[in-house]
């Protein structure tokens, strides 16, 4: 697929407990297209998680192929994973993951200064990616004096921050309140709409079915495959 931004061939992997193996991926295929949105489901113990580290080159299968922007991710060491995970992708976590002592312009800051960027051309883009998340007059703001809501956008801005070619959010509204949660899924939509390609994992069927698509997993194979209304509307 000539747009794809990801390319996943028959990937497996597998886990020894004690005597026991476990399979958590047992030969999942799909493709993801630049500027996709895309929601990852599935029970606890389906591989969702361990499909999301895969993808986030923070881990690597046993078996099979993830190329990434034609990039071939699962024969590279743990070095040029380093650099490929700061290079390409953002990541969203369930518990916002913020520095708690720098405030919210020094977090959003980080992976430029492991990008090797000098400093006034770090604050300038951190700056300008806290404005596009809605949180231009929060920049010296440490994280316990914000909101959940705004950890949170602080988060993505900081996940944004290196246009990445793949935003990653694990649970992004586990730990928000549904008003909340609501208002950060809204910001989800306004960056895939200005091109961002997102693949979200998530319990909760409201919040996948923000996404185009939904992919759902079952004891580490991919059950269904399906566009959302918002895809066919």
């Amino acid at each position: 697929m000539p747009n794809a931004v990801i390319q996943i061939r028959d990937l497996k992997k597998i886990y020894k407990m004690g005597d026991s193996i476990v399979k958590a991926l047992n030969g999942v295929t799909f493709d993801v297209e630049r500027n996709e949105y895309i929601a990852i489901m599935g029970p606890s113990g389906s591989g969702k998680s361990t499909l999301m580290n895969m993808i986030g080159c923070l881990d690597t299968p046993t078996s099979g192929d993830y190329y990434l922007n034609g990039s071939s991710v699962s024969q590279m060491d743990d070095n040029e994973l380093a650099a490929i995970r700061n290079r390409e992708i953002g990541f969203v976590f369930q518990t916002f993951n913020l520095l708690p002592r720098t405030d919210c312009l020094q977090n959003v800051e980080l992976p430029l200064i492991y990008s090797g960027m000098k400093s006034s051309e770090r604050k300038e883009r951190a700056r300008e990616t806290l404005e596009k998340v809605g949180l231009g007059d929060r920049t010296h703001h440490k994280p316990n004096e914000l909101s959940g809501g705004q950890r949170q956008r602080v988060a993505i801005a900081r996940a944004l921050v290196n246009n990445p070619s793949i935003l990653l959010a694990d649970e992004p509204t586990g730990n928000l309140d549904t008003k909340t949660g609501v208002e950060i899924m809204e910001l989800f939509e306004e960056l895939y709409r200005a091109g961002n390609t997102i693949l979200l994992v998530t319990h909760e069927e409201d919040i996948a079915e923000h996404a185009r698509r939904v992919i759902r997993l079952r004891d580490g194979v991919i059950e269904s495959d399906r566009k959302t209304q918002l895809a066919t509307s």
